[in-house]
């Protein structure tokens, strides 16, 4: 199967910080495109850290009301993490309002892996790094979630040629394939149990599709059978796929 890559969808003309760019700088560059957040690099093009409105809003949001206390007593409250966003609410450049370090991807990534990394990590982008690590693109949630817009004709072709046909090794037609919306319903009879759950597991892995309907049916329950173990001869058909 050939999931997409993180390299198809990114944008390579990427808005970018230096660690020494000026606050107000900073501001300009996210209004101006219209982005929520930029890569900070070094002279080297390697990213360093990223810095996002959220950063920014913190110097705003930390300017104290008429009725608290100096900001050198608040601080000596705080929590470690809490010191850190005061540290940013400080910050005149790029360099103390970021975030490091730099959560990325690498173009050769696939797009599910892209994505399990944006929500472990609960970012919104996230920069793409090539073979030297240096940056290449973003990618945003956005860029991500269009591999749903795939057409159904589109996945089913996939299932039916990439899950069916060249990972199970089964005769055109065995199995019908519908796709509706996204989901993908398999119905027919395969000859191991084993084989159904390899057909639906792969169709859930396939680009763009949304759930996976499992009608399918056996001849034989191998799932009671150890690695190694010969099942009967009628069943262990030599015209059997194998991944």
């Amino acid at each position: 199967m050939r999931n997409q890559k993180v390299g198809s969808v990114m944008t390579t003309d990427v808005v970018r910080a230096e660690y020494g760019t000026p606050f107000k700088a900073v501001a300009r560059l996210l209004a101006e495109h219209r982005v929520g957040g930029l890569p900070v690099v070094d002279d080297d093009e390697h990213v360093i850290g990223v810095v996002s409105e959220t950063d920014l809003m913190l110097h705003q949001a930390a300017a104290p009301l008429a009725h608290e206390p100096s900001p050198r007593l608040r601080i000596a409250r705080l929590t470690p993490r809490a010191r850190r966003w005061a540290a940013k609410a400080r910050a005149r450049t790029a360099g103390g309002l970021m975030t490091a370090p730099a959560v990325g991807v690498h173009a050769e990534d696939t797009v599910v892996e892209a994505a399990r990394t944006m929500a472990r990590h609960r970012v919104n982008r996230l920069p793409v790094l090539d073979e030297e690590d240096r940056l290449a693109g973003i990618v945003t949630r956005h860029d991500l979630l269009r591999t749903f817009l795939r057409p159904d004709a589109e996945i089913r072709g996939e299932v039916i040629r990439d899950v069916l046909e060249r990972g199970l090794w089964l005769v055109t037609g065995s199995i019908d394939v519908t796709v509706t919306e996204g989901v993908v319903t398999l119905d027919g009879q395969m000859e191991r149990r084993s084989e159904t759950e390899i057909a639906v597991a792969m169709t859930r892995r396939t680009d763009g599709v949304v759930d996976v309907v499992n009608r399918l049916t056996h001849r034989f329950d191998d799932s009671g059978f150890q690695n190694g173990t010969r099942v009967p001869g009628d069943v262990a058909d030599d015209r059997l796929r194998r991944l």
